[in-house]
């Protein structure tokens, strides 16, 4: 029988060193209406305070004292956790006050909904190009993405207790911020669980991002072991980075830039490359004019060479991923380990 009452909702942040961002993510949680039953923040090896401020939002704190990455820290909260959701939260991210209300409200009309996921805003918190190109580009992708998602989302995330727990969590085999959250969305897909992208559950990401940090980040923590991942489970599916016309501008972007390396010995194959340019810009026309609108058309012709590098270096990730797949027979991270030793914990 299916319970009419509205189930409760535990909301999660792994923290690290947490700085202002943190603040304004407990900031915005404080106003949320209704309220969630708790919130419980794992501190994850800190050491800027940020598990003090936390208690003085009232939230309940698990503290670690190495860092270990944070699916090993929202696995913890998860096992703490009394309410019948997990509500996961980054902790650079700002909810807005409705959205704990929303998030009942969805699993309370759809019962056999395991999971659901939001995106971040049209507004991200930092002014700077990389990080406004960054997040609007994530913003328009799952905008654009199919409602019943293939994957699961770390950042603003809701899953049934219960589940979560049953899928073992988080993968702590990746002991950075990674694709743990892609791999238990792939995890529960596989187990005939149903994902929700809500489309109309936005968050606002507070990052800066700068071009090391950025270019680092999407290599090695995420384009390398997604393409571990694919291989694993033989599944490609055509949804947000996945999708066909992305797969296509990597070959196109590739193309190009064989043809300009070409016009070393043969100055002709510029044309080529200035040929090959055009259908690269249709495919991403939707997406050029929507970054136009946010920002200006300087903004939207600042964006593609940033964008055109991004389908350069995955298209570079998926080659070395797939080699590395064909040549070692150990996965990078397959080990799935829930629940966690409590030994070197403290709860507060």
């Amino acid at each position: 029988m299916i319970s009419t009452a509205d189930p409760t909702i535990s909301v999660i942040i792994p923290v690290h060193n947490g700085g202002p961002y943190f603040r304004t993510c407990l900031s915005k949680l404080a106003q949320a209406v209704p309220k969630p039953i708790e919130i419980i923040v794992v501190a994850d090896g800190e050491s800027d305070g940020s598990w003090r401020l936390a208690k003085e939002f009232g939230a309940k704190v698990i503290r670690i004292p190495e860092c270990g990455g944070p699916a090993r820290a929202r696995n913890l909260g998860a096992q703490a956790a009394k309410g019948d959701i997990l509500f996961f939260v980054d902790a650079d991210v700002a909810i807005c006050p409705e959205a704990i209300g929303y998030a009942i409200g969805i699993f309370k009309k759809n019962p056999y909904l395991a999971a659901m996921i939001g995106s971040y805003d049209d507004a991200p918190g930092d002014p700077g190009f990389l990080s406004q190109y960054r997040n609007l580009l994530h913003h328009y992708v799952h905008q654009t993405g199919s409602e019943e998602a293939s994957t699961f989302w770390g950042a603003c995330g809701v899953i049934r207790r219960e589940i979560f727990l049953q899928m073992g969590g988080f993968n702590e085999g990746y002991r950075q911020a990674s694709i743990e959250d892609i791999e238990l969305g792939y995890r529960l897909k596989q187990a005939g669980y149903k994902i929700r992208l809500c489309k109309a559950l936005q968050v606002k990401h507070l990052k800066r991002w700068e071009a090391v940090g950025l270019l680092k980040a999407d290599f090695f923590y995420r384009a390398l072991p997604w393409t571990e991942l694919i291989w694993r489970d033989r599944k490609l599916t055509n949804d947000l980075n996945l999708q066909v016309s992305s797969r296509i501008s990597v070959i196109l972007t590739y193309s190009i830039l064989l043809a300009v390396l070409g016009a070393l010995w043969w100055p002709e194959t510029l044309v080529l490359a200035s040929l090959l340019a055009i259908p690269l810009t249709a495919i991403n026309a939707q997406l050029y004019r929507f970054f136009r609108r946010k920002h200006g058309i300087m903004f939207a012709l600042k964006t593609i060479p940033w964008h055109w590098l991004y389908y350069f270096y995955s298209g570079l990730a998926f080659a070395i991923g797939t080699a590395r797949h064909l040549f070692q027979k150990k996965p990078w991270a397959s080990k799935v380990s829930l629940p966690v030793s409590a030994q070197s914990i403290e709860a507060n």
